[in-house]
């Protein structure tokens, strides 16, 4: 490494995971790599497979896209030194040498389990890096849709009426689910508490098609969330910074009349379209917005994150979910709200860099 790349913050980004949204992250990651100003910082890379094995990578950015970059020749072993005092990534090289490479930052660039659930944000608190993004407690929680709505609803949030079943007790929990239905009625929607992507979650309109629901939720996690339809539509807001909060413009997700924003919709918009900015009032806006910080703050949120409401038809604010690694690729919900707000994705970058930093 020269002098005058070194004069450059090394900045370590992780991709891939061990989890089901691997493609997704590789996608987000390649569009961040692009993006990320090179005259400022180096950058290093380590990719995660699926299987949870971890290489220091050093080839062609174009093969994390499609994902060809776990080879021989552009790989080797290495992690992150837990020692506190060095801030350093571990290289295992192919000739039986160890290598060691200043990290002044963290920038996790992955999504769901293994990734985006503090997991990998605790490893890199634990060595005492600066950390892009949430940190480990947030971003546990905010995976953890059933602790994220508590908190939330104790911050003076409305939140979907939900009840939450573990695998061990879902034999017993068929009362309790019937009740729940005959309460709040039809659609509900079933989702694994700690997934992203809307992986295993079902729109259900009738008893007949609830056990299915259930059991392809439990395929993604242990605990299940039920959680009564909200009439209205969906709208997001990027959220930036520590303490003085940036936000972005609201979003809007327009839906045809019967689907809603599964997986499938979220990456082709088939039968969806988003409007940036929402389709709404100024006033509302800024209550959106509002709600969004407020949200941000009651779940310790820090660096930069995606806050997901439900407009109602009456104009009612209801809490969805937050993602603490929202997706950042060139067509992603949050670089598009930042944008609208005036901010590229370069300047974006910068900014959540530099707050670790900092």
């Amino acid at each position: 490494m020269t002098n005058d790349k070194r004069k450059c913050k090394n900045i370590l980004i992780i991709f891939g995971g061990a989890s089901s949204e691997y493609e997704v992250s590789l996608q987000s990651a390649y569009s961040v790599i692009k993006g990320i100003d090179t005259n400022k910082y180096n950058l290093l890379k380590v990719g995660i497979t699926r299987e949870g094995k971890w290489y220091y990578y050093n080839g062609d950015t174009d093969s994390i896209k499609n994902d060809t970059w776990h080879n021989g020749a552009d790989c080797v072993p290495a992690l992150i030194s837990p020692d506190r005092t060095e801030h350093k990534l571990i290289i295992f090289e192919n000739d039986n040498s160890v290598r060691n490479i200043d990290i002044d930052a963290v920038f996790p660039v992955l999504h769901g389990r293994n990734g985006e659930d503090g997991t990998v944000q605790g490893i890199v608190e634990l060595a005492g890096i600066p950390l892009v993004g949430c940190g480990t407690l947030s971003s546990a929680l905010c995976m953890d849709k059933d602790r994220a709505h508590k908190l939330a609803g104790l911050a003076g949030v409305r939140c979907p009426k939900a009840v939450v079943i573990n695998e061990r007790d879902k034999k017993s929990a068929k009362e309790m689910v019937n009740e729940f239905v005959n309460a709040t009625g039809f659609p509900i929607y079933v989702k694994p508490v700690r997934a992203g992507s809307s992986y295993g979650m079902t729109k259900v309109n009738g008893m007949d098609k609830l056990q299915s629901a259930i059991e392809l939720a439990f395929n993604y996690d242990a605990i299940v969330i039920l959680e009564e339809g909200i009439e209205g539509f969906e709208v997001g807001c990027a959220v930036c910074g520590c303490d003085n909060l940036i936000v972005g413009e609201v979003d809007e997700i327009e839906l045809n009349a019967t689907g809603f924003f599964d997986y499938t919709e979220k990456y082709t918009l088939e039968n969806s379209a988003i409007h940036v900015p929402a389709r709404i009032s100024d006033t509302k806006a800024l209550e959106i917005k509002e709600t969004a910080k407020r949200i941000y703050r009651a779940l310790g949120c820090s660096g930069f994150a995606r806050v997901d409401m439900f407009l109602t038809p009456e104009g009612g604010i209801v809490f969805n979910e937050v993602n603490t690694i929202p997706g950042f690729t060139q067509h992603s919900r949050y670089p598009n709200m930042m944008k609208a707000a005036g901010h590229d994705f370069t300047e974006v970058l910068d900014i959540i860099i530099g707050q670790a930093l900092n």
